[in-house]
């Protein structure tokens, strides 16, 4: 049995929901503000990262890094640890310094993150761009979500972190969408838009107004009066992280963002090399697809009408979930939190294996969607349980939290699942092996500047790009990486299983 003393401070009443409109009707002004904030921000964010795999693994000749996936784990590896350690160590200083304030200092680091990344373009160039975006990131999301836990009623928390969901995907929508016609002008472009994109946020601070921030200032002046004694922010934090209610959290859930960010971090490459995302556009335009410039630019399609670009065709995550996130939150509010993010963990896994089974472009189609669902049933809803428990004055704090299991699955996943794609799909490295086998010499092979093999593999052959794909793909066992992905999402939706029989006692036990 479990020290009721760990918990005392912790509110863990499921707390009867609101219906939909009462629960739309009572978000106030300071809601929707930080739901533009986030939109902008996102907007911006996933401009660079939903197509930084195919900017590492372009080569140098296409205005790319030209590095390897594994090269390319490296910068992930450092990214997602920078980002995810950050707000777990700074979470606490939103409450204490202001959210306004940080949320102020968040925009100028990643303003300056976008610049580094168009005037430096290489690897250590991208990687320094890359950890400065990484930390602006890290300050902002405990800010901005603190701001939301204080504006909104706790009868109306779960659609108010569904909506905000929404919006969340909303700007992961538009950023690929901008990303894909902005880079095939050129990669600074991007860059030096994103860089104004995430400065219109100034703009919405001007009408920010940070809630309960009496009550922060008094507890502040309390503390220097010495009527309240207040430790140290590490000291804090680590005393709520020691928590069994936070642990188990953490190692419940660590497996499920391992595979979640693999599906964002390597799966555009995985479209890019082996699915013929053209038949798409045959199936719905015919043959020679559509020159309508509306239409290219809202499908995320080359500029010449012909195929779907890779990065875009993870916009229907966020198409999916900026149309029926709410639905789906509305739909699932009176159904236990921790049986819903289960039903999510199942879901995503299947998406794995099928992303593993075929290269089918309407199976990606597929693949995705059933992702989506997934993530809309698990994703929203480990801000509202965090934010739920976390004691009233700790609220920031606790939303650092939620990056513990996303900071140890990501970390892992930026290095390992870009490695497990080069060893098991890399359509660079199969280029070279059939190139050595068809009578290539060696040197001439290891000559090739990287992300170039396969086209001198067309060049060799005199066969088209279609079916030396086909040659290749039937040669590799390709998803053997996605099956590996896949069972550690089946690993942690265990053990979200037995973390929910822990929760559901300590509930039993608290009530």
């Amino acid at each position: 049995m479990h020290s009721q003393d760990n918990y005392k401070d912790n509110d863990l009443r499921e707390v009867k929901q609101l219906g939909l409109w009462a629960s739309i009707a009572g978000l106030g002004y300071i809601f929707w503000l930080v739901g533009g904030m986030e939109i902008v921000e996102r907007l911006a964010y996933y401009g660079v990262k939903a197509t930084a795999g195919i900017y590492a693994s372009d080569p140098v000749s296409k205005g790319g890094l030209g590095i390897s996936m594994t090269d390319y784990g490296i910068i992930m590896f450092i990214f997602a640890l920078t980002q995810t350690t950050v707000p777990i160590v700074t979470g606490g200083l939103s409450d204490r310094l202001g959210y306004k304030e940080t949320i102020a200092l968040s925009t100028v680091i990643k303003i300056a993150a976008y610049l580094i990344m168009a005037f430096f373009p290489t690897f250590l160039g991208f990687t320094l761009g890359a950890m400065t975006l990484a930390f602006g990131t890290g300050i902002f999301k405990p800010g901005i979500q603190g701001t939301m836990v204080k504006a909104v009623p706790r009868e109306s928390s779960t659609m108010a972190w569904g909506i905000f969901y929404q919006l969340v995907n909303i700007g992961g929508f538009l950023g690929p969408l901008v990303a894909v016609q902005l880079r095939q002008l050129s990669w600074d472009h991007l860059f030096f838009a994103c860089a104004a994109i995430i400065s219109l946020n100034f703009l919405f601070l001007l009408m920010y107004t940070e809630p309960d921030k009496e009550e922060r200032l008094a507890r502040k002046q309390a503390v220097k009066e010495g009527k309240i004694e207040q430790q140290a922010l590490w000291r804090e934090s680590i005393r709520e992280i020691k928590k069994p209610l936070v642990l188990g959290y953490m190692f419940a859930f660590s497996g499920f963002w391992f595979m979640f960010n693999a599906m964002f971090d390597v799966l555009p490459v995985h479209i890019k090399e082996w699915v013929d995302t053209s038949i798409i556009v045959t199936d719905i335009f015919g043959p020679g697809g559509t020159q309508n410039p509306f239409l290219i630019g809202l499908m995320g399609l080359n500029h010449e009408g012909t195929r779907v670009m890779p990065d875009f065709m993870m916009s229907i995550n966020s198409v999916m979930i900026a149309t029926c996130c709410f639905l789906v939150a509305a739909a699932t509010a009176k159904y236990r939190i921790m049986s819903s993010m289960l039903a999510g963990a199942i879901f995503c896994t299947a998406a794995m294996l099928l992303v593993g089974f075929t290269p089918g472009a309407w199976f990606m189609i597929v693949a995705i969607v059933v992702f989506s669902l997934g993530e809309m049933l698990l994703s929203p809803k480990k801000g509202e349980f965090m934010g739920n428990i976390a004691p009233s004055d700790k609220k920031a704090m606790y939303l650092g939290f939620v990056m513990l299991p996303q900071g140890i699955g990501w970390t892992l996943e930026g290095f390992i699942a870009p490695w497990l794609y080069d060893m098991f799909a890399s359509k660079d490295r199969f280029s070279r092996e059939y190139l050595s086998q068809l009578g290539m010499d060696g040197d001439a092979v290891a000559a090739i500047p990287q992300g170039e093999a396969f086209d001198r593999l067309m060049a060799f052959t005199g066969d088209s790009a279609s079916a030396l794909t086909q040659t290749l793909y039937n040669a590799n066992n390709i998803g053997m990486a996605w099956y590996i992905i896949a069972t550690v999402g089946a690993i942690s939706a265990v053990g979200i299983y037995i973390y929910a029989k822990m929760v559901f006692r300590i509930q039993k036990a608290a009530n």
